[in-house]
């Protein structure tokens, strides 16, 4: 039982770290860590769930593909979603995904396409009766950001197509800076006295997503397609090969360099050439994407979590130097943790000055014996910032120092500590400036309190503006109503509808509010969790270590996380902000008979994607239902996942009502907001 607690522990923590740098990568375009050590974080997630599936949640970023669209930009739902891919970094890991693909196709052999993969922006780009209609980034796989006018400008892209293509399509591509124009612009920006782009994919990132076309216009952006999303009202060639040519032959770039491999053998020797000739490419490649050719091979091989089986990104290795190490910064996230950086003696390294490298934490720090003023071999992997290998322990003077963690934030001065079974540090003070904002932007969220109107960029500009310092800041916008009219593009209208906004979400359920508060490792699941055993936000803040450790799933990490949130007078503060300004604190009393669900009973039968069985009968009885084991006379509902038992046929016989997952979990949905 205690391995398994470690194990959702250690699960937990690399959610948060994915789901941070996902963050950083694909919404801000300011990577903090290499595609490396990122690739690394979800591998080992991805073997712990893969061990233990009962724990993967539908928030996993294993189940996702990248963040969230910003609010800049319109919205578009993916018909099709817009997944990532495996990544292989060996030629064992290459032959172990496709022996794995082999034995699901039997004995029917299959060739390959190899393509180079691209470091850019991946795109969608939707045509109806013969225009572009269309064009959105990945966003989180299922929506995407409407950049159409902005694609509209990148001249590689055809705004119309021959009557020969379907009606209505999609064509998915990597839009890219070639590294002349990567280099022109930074030049033209140093001249400027503007921030120099850190490579090419940032810059082509940064270049599609500006709110004012004109900008992107004056930038020589590309783009390569890479594949069909889909088709609607006319046939299209069976394989990805003759896919890919038939693209071509409706006016798309096709990368020149794409090739039909036939063997294992084939596909090795291409990606050996191009790892030897990637730094002549005009472009910045990051590996090599092998996909199974023949389309219905790719039907019947599917997907598993993110990624498709039929298809794996082979990387290419990663570029390595030596340099000083002059300090080891620290830099305070979102969630309080202290993230240790190295600044470095700048060094040229692929073609790129490296100045910083990114150091996991503490422990990680002294496992590598990484003293300040070591001579240090640094890698650069995913053309972002580089990581610390090892140190040169040949080169050493004596004079080197070695690193500890401070043990006050060095932002604000509050205790840091380390909470037991997790590796970082954090700083407890939520009112924290370094963390104050990213706490602003999750308390207002839809997951915690959901104030509409009050997004990532107005949460910014009440913070700039002063008006919000801290979470309990919010409540008292009503009496600084003029102060907002004032502000930029907020007319009376869009002030009144924020206020009303406010002054709803005073009446959110208490494990909202436990969540929204933002205690490091406190997801949605555990806030609720806390709720049931904690009927108000005083007692949970009486609550001893101990105490907390008697509930099931919550180990020393959590606890002495949640006593140390409440240990902090800043967060009595805000805590007593929301007091008086009359957010509830406690939870709403209903009677059980009066719950949406009461008297219901459900079985599940079959693996649920969304989350594992037990969350789901949890779920059902918060509502007031009742979870079954069998099917009998007085079961109301057989809810039918992948893989389904005996049960069903036991349903069919009793005539029990059946629901798919979705229909599930749109009960769940609409019973769940009664509740609001």
């Amino acid at each position: 039982m205690a391995d398994i607690a470690k194990i959702k522990q250690r699960i937990t923590k690399l959610r948060e770290l994915l789901n941070y740098h996902n963050y950083r990568y694909y919404v801000l375009d300011s990577p903090e860590i290499s595609d490396a050590e990122y690739d690394e974080l979800m591998r080992e997630l991805k073997q712990l769930e893969e061990a233990h599936p009962e724990l993967i949640t539908l928030d996993s970023p294993t189940q996702r593909v990248g963040a969230a669209p910003v609010e800049a930009f319109g919205v578009v739902e993916h018909p099709q979603p817009l997944l990532s891919l495996a990544n292989a970094f060996s030629d064992e890991e290459l032959d172990a995904w496709y022996r794995r693909a082999s034995n699901l196709l039997g004995s029917r052999k299959t060739d390959f396409v190899c393509e180079l993969k691209i470091d850019g922006l991946a795109v969608a780009l939707a045509y109806v009766n013969g225009l572009l209609e269309v064009g959105a980034t990945r966003g989180d796989g299922l929506r995407g950001e409407n950049i159409t006018q902005n694609l509209r400008t990148i001249k590689s892209i055809p705004l119309s197509v021959p009557k020969e293509a379907p009606p209505r399509f999609e064509v998915r591509g990597e839009v890219y800076l070639p590294k002349a124009g990567f280099k022109k612009l930074n030049e033209e920006r140093a001249k400027d006295g503007l921030p120099l782009f850190a490579n090419p994919r940032n810059a082509a990132a940064g270049s599609v997503r500006q709110l004012d076309p004109r900008i992107t216009a004056q930038r020589p952006l590309d783009i390569f397609v890479y594949g069909l999303g889909w088709a609607e009202g006319k046939a299209i060639p069976d394989t990805h090969w003759e896919i890919m040519q038939y693209l071509k032959s409706l006016g798309f770039k096709v990368n020149p360099i794409i090739a039909l491999c036939h063997t294992m053998d084939e596909v090795k020797d291409y990606y050996a050439k191009w790892v030897e000739n990637q730094d002549a490419l005009p472009y910045d490649a990051d590996g090599v994407v092998v996909k199974i050719n023949p389309i219905p091979f790719q039907v019947e091989l599917g997907y598993v979590g993110r990624e498709p089986r039929w298809a794996i990104a082979y990387k290419f290795p990663a570029v390595q130097g030596t340099t000083r190490l002059l300090e080891i910064g620290i830099n305070v996230g979102r969630t309080g943790s202290l993230n240790p950086y190295a600044l470095l003696e700048p060094v040229q390294v692929g073609g790129v000055t490296i100045k910083h490298a990114a150091l996991h934490n503490e422990e990680d720090i002294h496992r590598k014996d990484i003293r300040i003023g070591d001579w240090v071999v640094i890698q650069r992997a995913g053309e972002v910032i580089p990581e610390i290998v090892e140190p040169i322990v040949s080169r050493r003077s004596g004079k080197e120092k070695v690193f500890h963690m401070p043990k006050t934030c060095p932002v604000c001065g509050a205790e840091v500590i380390k909470p037991e079974g997790e590796a970082m540090h954090r700083c407890t003070n939520a009112g924290c400036p370094a963390q104050a904002l990213e706490r602003i932007k999750h308390f207002v969220s839809r997951g915690a309190m959901d104030i509409e109107g009050v997004g990532e960029k107005m949460s910014q500009a009440l913070f700039n503006a002063k008006l919000v310092e801290d979470v309990g800041d919010i409540y008292s916008l009503k009496e600084k109503r003029e102060q907002l009219l004032n502000m930029e593009k907020l007319a009376d209208k869009s002030v009144a509808n924020i206020l009303n906004s406010i002054e709803k979400s005073k009446n959110r359920p208490l494990p909202r509010v436990i969540f929204a508060l933002g205690i490091p490792n406190i997801g949605e699941e555990t806030a609720g969790l806390l709720a049931e055993h904690y009927t108000s936000l005083d007692d949970l803040s009486g609550a001893t270590q101990e105490k907390l450790q008697e509930i099931p799933s919550i180990g020393p990490k959590i606890a002495d996380s949640i006593v140390a949130f409440f240990r902090q007078q800043q967060n009595k503060k805000i805590i007593e902000k929301l007091r008086k300004a009359g957010v509830r604190l406690e939870a709403k009393k209903v009677e059980a008979k009066k719950l949406p669900l009461a008297g219901v009973e459900f079985v599940i039968t079959g693996r649920l994607d969304a989350f594992p069985r037990q969350e789901a009968e949890a779920r059902v009885k918060a509502l007031g239902g009742k979870a079954g084991s069998d099917v009998t006379r007085k079961t109301n509902y057989l809810v039918v996942g992948e893989d389904p038992g005996s049960k069903l046929d036991r349903a069919q016989a009793l005539g029990t009502k059946t629901l798919n997952e979705a229909e599930f979990l749109e009960l769940l949905k609409k019973s769940e907001g009664k509740l609001k």
